[in-house]
């Protein structure tokens, strides 16, 4: 077995098909082919079942893709330390962000990052799970994971920052007229929530029971601008990161009273390399702990 059939079985994976995975692969499909059936040979395994949409992994294919995604970041991240200069940093870097924690702060310091080395690969995408990030995280399969510190969260994660949490209202809400919303004249508001695994969720549900306030749930969504823009069109109310949320809703948001907020940390991969190093001190010297105030409606 090989890295090459490792990467190509997970291309096949993601994409779906063997045509497609060569065209990602930028290689030509009997290649593609011929080396997903050596890999099965080798292993006596199927790896894929073809299904009317498409090649899909079997039990023993994803228990199989776990382990060889694992294999893969751990060769690129090797190979990247291996050819990072002291001016360059080439190779890939896994990010995953906690869905809603550090939507502004994050692209601010991976903007800097890809301006700063062009070499560098960034993949970058949003888990709303704790668990399934912690998983991830032990797994080695990221690099840097940005999340809501938790019971679970390691000794040696890096404390960022707090995001201040914020409540969302329809166009026209009585509420709207106070600086800073009460959370008990919320009481009997539906409420705009997010999936039941999710962080935000989470920390709505506490603030919801810490406030004797009875969680009448009129939607879920899965992220926190669908939540923003259901709630400013008066579908109900919802409790988001402050920096969250999007350009042009900011006369709909208000601070709650009790204040709400969440610290934020880092979490690095053990043996972390320099690109890893220079996220965290970019992230770090992104502006976290920002008071947020907005003016009555006039």
């Amino acid at each position: 077995m090989s890295l090459r059939q490792y990467e190509y079985a997970l291309a096949v994976a993601e994409e779906g098909s063997v045509t497609a995975a060569a065209e990602l692969l930028r290689v030509a499909q009997p290649s593609v082919s011929q080396q997903i059936r050596g890999l099965e040979r080798e292993l006596g395994v199927q790896l894929f079942a073809r299904t009317p949409t498409g090649l899909v992994p079997t039990v023993v294919g994803r228990a199989f893709l776990r382990e060889a995604e694992v294999a893969v970041n751990a060769a690129r991240r090797a190979r990247a330390t291996a050819r990072a200069g002291a001016d360059e940093l080439v190779g890939e870097l896994v990010v995953a962000a906690q869905m809603g924690f550090g939507t502004r702060q994050l692209p601010g310091a991976l903007g800097v990052l890809r301006r700063r080395f062009a070499r560098l690969e960034v993949s970058v995408f949003e888990e709303p799970s704790s668990a399934e990030l912690e998983r991830l995280c032990r797994r080695g399969v990221l690099d840097l994971a940005l999340m809501a510190a938790c019971e679970r969260s390691p000794a040696d994660a890096h404390h960022l920052g707090d995001e201040e949490f914020v409540v969302v209202l329809g166009a026209g809400h009585r509420q709207l007229a106070a600086d800073r919303v009460e959370l008990r004249e919320l009481q009997g508001e539906p409420w705009v929530r997010f999936d039941r695994d999710s962080a935000l969720d989470g920390v709505l549900l506490n603030v919801l029971r810490d406030n004797d306030l009875a969680p009448a749930t009129v939607a879920r969504v899965s992220q926190t601008a669908t939540a923003v823009r259901w709630a400013a069109h008066g579908l109900g109310v919802t409790l988001v990161p402050a920096s969250a949320v999007p350009h042009g809703y900011e006369h709909l948001v208000r601070p709650v009273f009790p204040a709400v907020s969440q610290p934020v940390i880092a979490v690095v991969r053990e043996g972390a390399g320099p690109a890893e190093t220079a996220l965290l001190d970019l992230l770090r010297q992104e502006k976290w702990s920002e008071s947020v105030s907005f003016s009555p409606a006039s």
